[in-house]
């Protein structure tokens, strides 16, 4: 038997353990109030990413067509370089009559190596044609001038003639017959950048034999001219020379920065797209 209390009563039955209006206390919660649920997670939106996957998809296949493009143009310049050398190295051909001279196509038959006997007019004025290099010519390393002169065939037509490169403008015009072994070459049309002729400095600066003609009063001359490869002045100057088909060939390594540019934009793109596809946000544990 326990011990009875002083006064003789039972103590007081233990108080209610807060106010009415006091939350509840958690049992997992050792007296603290429950958290409140985390930051929600926000679920990627796939809208967001339509305009541009259009974009990177439309911007890859112009850059990839681009490198498509120069593999062919690479397919191109080496067909291209290879006619060229077999036309340089070729016998040299008599030059075509006049009669056939309408029907020559420029794609068949420039950079043909002829043969012809002529007359150069000793009393035509020179034209100077201005250079700083040629891929044709290996060995013109320093600027100069091109020297044309026309010559007469034997049936009395006249055709100009480039008789080589001199490193200025004081040139003898030559006279008198000449056996010229050479290669046909069309004229090159003047850009918007760059003048045909500067008639102060009388200097040419694209290879048109027929304005020369009119400018300097030659006569008519054939629709082509031929570049001088031989026989070569005792002076050596103007100096002909063989004509190189050394055209130069980068399409290749432009296809690989077209191509590279590409990959890049598709890495970019990839990796931007992943970033809105990822949930962001972070739920919190209870």
């Amino acid at each position: 038997m326990g011990t009875a209390h002083p006064s003789g009563h039972h103590p007081a039955a233990a108080a209610a353990q807060g106010p009415h209006d006091r939350a509840a206390v958690s049992p997992q919660g050792a007296g603290r109030p429950a958290r409140h649920q985390g930051t929600p997670v926000k679920a990627p939106r796939f809208g967001t990413l339509l305009v541009p996957t259009i974009a990177a998809v439309a911007g890859f296949a112009i850059l990839a067509g681009l490198g498509v493009w120069q593999l062919q143009r690479k397919a191109w310049k080496e067909d291209l370089i290879a006619k060229l050398e077999q036309r340089l190295s070729a016998a040299a051909a008599a030059l075509p009559p006049p009669a056939a001279w309408a029907n020559l196509a420029q794609e068949q038959a420039e950079f043909m190596r002829v043969r012809l006997h002529a007359d150069f007019i000793g009393d035509a004025r020179p034209a100077y044609v201005f250079t700083g290099s040629t891929p044709f010519r290996d060995d013109i390393k320093s600027p100069g001038y091109f020297v044309f002169q026309p010559a007469r065939l034997p049936d009395g037509r006249a055709v100009a003639v480039n008789r080589g490169f001199s490193p200025d403008k004081n040139v003898t015009p030559v006279n008198g017959p000449a056996d010229i072994v050479g290669y046909l070459r069309w004229p090159q049309p003047p850009s918007l950048f760059v003048s045909d002729y500067d008639a102060a400095s009388d200097i040419w600066f694209v290879a048109d034999q027929r304005a020369m003609a009119r400018a300097l009063r030659w006569g008519e001359v054939a629709p082509f001219y031929v570049a001088q490869q031989s026989p070569v002045p005792a002076s050596g100057v103007p100096r002909p020379g063989a004509l190189r088909g050394n055209l130069r060939n980068n399409h290749l390594g432009y296809a690989l920065t077209w191509f590279g540019l590409a990959a890049a934009l598709a890495g970019v793109f990839g990796v931007w797209a992943a970033a809105q596809l990822r949930p962001r946000g972070k739920s919190a544990s209870l």
